[in-house]
């Protein structure tokens, strides 16, 4: 077995060098537009300042959304219209973004504007009427457009601008139409409801509406909490205010609990050991394990409580504290972890709200620990189209503080029920679902993805089915279980682990953890779907080393530039050919804007790895940022998973498989580009963890020849050994007692 290793060493930063060339339509010879389209987008745009022009008493300004022929890269969005100058880009205006065809995943995209924005796309349009009359008999195409972008072909600029010009064609031929979205949700129970951002609280603005609310059901300048009465009156009177809108009150989704009295387990003291944070229903301190768990009880002391508001929530902490005694086919070699407990939910149905309120406090209160177990799931299915309040405060806790979140998959509440449910679609999260002892998707899963193209679930673990059940500690003794909730604590127990004992920031720990659950051979959507990346190994040092014919290795860094390469690692060569296939997994903790709906995450870093031959040669054909190439947005979300802040790339063990030519200098290379989604520079870097594993194709070990090769090269090399890092991790957490 080979230990894993830990490279560290300086990664270049470069900035983008490249500018955008001038806007066309696409050169196919069907393409063109004509007079009748843009007079078309006149109208509607003409149609919305009339009608806004009567609701300005609830808001200033206008929302216009636009509805696009296509899922829309950043380059193809509008640039002229519904600009309100030509310095200032369309996007600064943005407070929405959905589909409005799940099937085809085309954009519609919300814009807060003044009036006189709109005044002006009005006329811009009417002006490019009128040239497409004069001088192009009302319609236009990709190589007339290029002719006037090299002045080879002249348009009357006393009428508007060539650049005005062409952008707005291009413009026109991306835009299906403009509209105003209007919601079309209703509630009989509470309801946390997020309003358009428009300048304004939503305080003041239902308030104009006639909606008073107090500062406790407020969450945010834009989010509140509602009653069906007060939802149905904003419905009424301002339906196109309503950005997103969720049910507050969740149930709890079904774990199945079967309860044996039994003789109670003995356990020693805890001592410095690792603290893992459980957010949770409520915990019964009498039980065996009491003294490795700090509860916090978060619920009103005058709620009444019942014996199965306990259950739940001691059941997850039992496995965390002690799962491997009463479960030894599934013990880790993690050893034990305390646990603090923070319960914030009572028995079957919880509210969001509460629990959003609260969660922010509880990990901004608790530093030390960096690994925090949450397992309380809704039945109902998350939305397509923008991500649950639940999973956006996770997402922008993680963003903001070095922790990460271990959340449960949730679990079928009938055969109608597919997709995850809140907060399983936290991007930023670790998402476990569950499988059986066979490693097959357990009988009560669900299925991502999350906004129809972020992986999810990211991985899966035993959380017991009907065959063979999970152990754990009960109030009333131990008890059978099976659910996602009891798969979690596992992932929550090796992640601490491997940050708290073998000191790994949070992204390699992440990134490692789902590396080890993949394998070599082809995985399809559907897999990924119901088990994610794969199913984790059991025992840690399945993690953390691998077999004696793998190379597998870590970088860390921090991405602060358009591209963070490096072009000097050594990959070991025999006769001119490097023997191995390769796979290498990315993680980041990026920000995210839940108003972006589908658009949420702000950064994209994409990876390129493989052979230097003067370029990098992908080992995954990711040519996607290389000038001369082009790739049309949803192939790159759809086959180099762009926006995911998960990447996996792998070469597919055949049985067959060719060394590869190694090239003249015989190094390989490793760069991530950054985009922003967002008119933002780079004024804060992100920072990343890669895990690489090289597999020679005929089972030989050239780990030697791999650490040798990086020293020369000037890479610091660290093999990671359990042994050592627990001593250092004992010594570190002992008490230093100081002479008087």
């Amino acid at each position: 077995m080979n230990n894993v290793l830990y490279l560290k060493g300086t990664f270049s930063q470069a900035s983008r060098n490249s500018k955008r060339g001038p806007s066309n339509i696409p050169a196919s010879p069907h393409e063109s537009v004509n007079i009748n389209k843009v007079q078309s987008l006149l109208s509607e745009l003409e149609e919305l300042y009339n009608y806004w022009q009567q609701n300005q008493k609830i808001i200033k300004g206008a929302l216009v959304s636009v509805y696009y022929i296509k899922l829309a890269a950043k380059s193809n969005r509008i640039s002229c219209l519904l600009s309100p100058d030509s310095n200032t880009s369309p996007n600064e205006s943005i407070v929405g973004v959905r589909f409005y065809n799940d099937s085809s995943q085309k954009h519609v995209i919300t814009h807060l504007l003044p009036l006189t924005t709109i005044k002006r796309s009005i006329d811009i349009l009417k002006k490019c009427t009128d040239v497409l009359n004069s001088s192009f008999n009302g319609s236009i195409t990709h190589s007339q457009i290029n002719a006037i972008n090299n002045d080879l072909l002249k348009i009357p600029t006393e009428i508007i601008s060539k650049s005005n010009f062409v952008k707005t064609i291009v413009d026109c031929y991306y835009v299906q139409k403009f509209s105003i979205l209007l919601s079309e949700e209703s509630f009989q129970q509470q309801s946390i409801i997020s309003l358009y951002d428009t300048g304004e609280t939503a305080q003041e603005i239902l308030k104009r509406l006639g909606i008073n609310i107090l500062e406790n059901r407020i969450l945010n300048n834009t989010t509140v909490l509602l009653n069906p009465k007060e939802f149905a009156l904003l419905q009424h009177k301002a339906p196109f205010l309503i950005s997103m809108a969720v049910s507050d009150l969740n149930d709890i989704t079904n774990e199945h609990v079967i309860s044996n009295d039994s003789a109670l387990l003995k356990i020693p003291a805890p001592s410095h050991e690792p603290t893992i944070g459980v957010i949770d229903t409520l915990f019964d301190t009498r039980v065996y394990f009491s003294d490795w768990v700090d509860y916090r009880e978060m619920v009103d002391t005058n709620i009444p409580k019942e014996q199965e508001d306990y259950i739940h929530g001691t059941a997850v902490s039992s496995i965390i504290v002690d799962g491997p005694s009463f479960n030894p086919q599934l013990d880790d070699h993690c050893g034990r972890f305390k646990v603090r407990h923070f319960g914030v939910a009572i028995g079957k149905q919880f509210s969001s709200f509460t629990i959003l309120r609260t969660i922010q406090e509880i990990v901004t209160q608790n530093p030390d620990i960096k690994v925090w177990n949450l397992c309380l799931g809704s039945k109902m299915e998350i939305s397509t189209n923008f991500i649950s309040p639940e999973a956006a405060i996770l997402d922008k806790i993680q963003y903001e503080n070095d922790v990460v979140f271990v959340i449960a998959g949730t679990n079928k509440f009938d055969e109608t029920t597919v997709r995850l449910g809140a907060p399983a679609d936290s991007i930023n999260s670790v998402v476990v679902n569950s499988v059986n002892f066979q490693n097959i998707p357990a009988s009560y899963c669900r299925k991502g993805p999350v906004l129809t193209f972020f992986r999810k679930p990211d991985i899966s673990y035993y959380g017991g089915d009907s065959n063979q059940k999970i152990k754990v500690c009960t109030p009333t003794g131990e008890a059978v279980v099976c659910g996602t909730s009891f798969a979690a604590p596992w992932i929550s127990r090796k992640l601490c682990y491997l940050i708290e004992v073998l000191g790994l920031n949070r992204e390699l720990a992440k990134a490692l953890l789902l590396h080890s659950a993949t394998d070599w051979s082809v995985q399809t959507e559907e897999m990924f779907n119901s088990i994610g990346h794969g199913v984790v190994p059991i025992d840690i040092n399945d993690i953390v080393r691998t077999k004696s014919d793998e190379i597998r290795f870590m970088l860390a860094g921090k991405s602060e530039k358009y591209n963070t390469y490096t072009y000097n690692l050594p990959i070991p060569a025999y006769q001119g050919k490097h023997p191995f296939i390769t796979k290498a997994t990315l993680c980041y903790f990026p920000g995210c804007s839940r108003n972006q709906g589908v658009d949420y995450t702000n950064t994209e870093l994409d990876i390129q790895f493989g052979r230097i031959n003067e370029k990098i040669k992908p080992i995954n054909n990711n040519y996607q940022h290389i000038p001369g190439h082009h790739t049309l947005e949803a192939d790159a979300r759809k086959y180099f998973k762009k926006w995911n802040n998960v990447k996996h790339i792998r070469e597919v063990a055949t049985g067959k498989n060719q060394s590869k030519m190694a090239y003249q200098t015989g190094l390989w290379g490793l760069s991530l580009k950054r985009t922003e989604r967002l008119d933002s520079h780079y004024e804060h870097g992100i920072n990343f963890g890669i895990i690489i594993s090289l597999k020679h194709i005929k089972g030989e070990n050239k780990i030697e020849d791999f650490i040798q090769n990086c020293q020369l090269k000037g890479w610091l090399v660290n093999s990671i050994d359990i042994n050592n890092q627990i001593e250092i991790y004992n010594q570190a957490e002992q008490e230093v007692v100081f002479d008087d």
